[in-house]
C-alpha cells in the first residue's frame, strides 16, 4: 500500500485553491454581516441642515375706516412713549408692547400710508433708515435680518434697542 507523502498533500494546488476560495467567502460575509449590523453614523464633513423657523402673527390687522357720518378715525389712547436708547441706523431692535397684534410695517412714513405687513411681537428686524418725524411719532425703516423682503417704516414707540451699531 502506498502512502501520500504529507508535504505534496499540502501543496496540492486543488487544496490550496479551495482554501483561497474558503477564506475570501468568510471574508465577504463577514463584511456583509459587519455593514448589515452596525448603527448608521455621519460621515465626516457633513453637517446637519439646521432651519431656523421665525414665528409670524397671521392675524389680519383690523385698520379703523371712517363711517358716513363720522369724520375721524378714533386715535389709539395706550401707546408707549417712545423707548430710551440710542436706535440709530445699523442698530437691531425687536417689535414689543404691541399686546401680541403686531406693529404695523408702512410702505412710507406716517400713519396714512398703506400697511406692508404685521411685525409680530419679539421679531427683529435691522435699522436702516430714518428718522422721521411725522403725525407726532419717530418713524425708522426697518428691514428684516433673514427675509429682506419683510421691511417697511414703523414707529419706534413699539421698538426695543437689542444691539447698537
Amino acid at each position: 500500500m502506498e502512502s501520500r507523502n504529507p508535504v505534496k498533500l499540502f501543496l496540492d494546488p486543488w487544496l490550496i485553491i479551495g482554501a483561497i476560495g474558503f477564506g475570501i467567502a468568510l471574508l465577504v460575509a463577514t463584511l456583509l454581516l459587519l455593514s448589515w449590523t452596525r448603527s448608521p453614523q455621519s460621515v465626516a464633513g457633513e453637517s446637519t441642515p439646521t432651519i431656523n423657523i421665525i414665528a409670524l402673527n397671521t392675524s389680519t390687522p383690523i385698520i379703523p375706516t371712517a363711517s358716513p357720518g363720522i369724520t375721524e378715525i378714533p386715535s389709539e389712547t395706550n401707546i408707549p412713549p417712545p423707548p430710551p436708547g440710542d436706535i440709530a441706523i445699523g442698530a437691531y431692535v425687536k417689535v414689543t408692547g404691541t399686546g401680541g397684534d403686531g406693529l404695523r410695517l408702512r410702505v412710507g412714513p406716517g400713519l396714512e400710508r398703506e400697511v406692508r405687513l404685521l411685525g409680530g411681537e419679539d421679531e427683529v428686524f435691522l435699522i436702516q433708515d430714518g428718522p422721521q418725524l411725522l403725525d407726532s411719532y419717530t418713524w425708522w425703516y426697518l428691514v428684516g435680518p433673514f427675509d429682506e423682503t419683510r421691511h417697511g417704516w414703523a414707529v419706534a414707540n413699539f421698538l426695543q434697542l437689542i444691539q447698537k451699531p
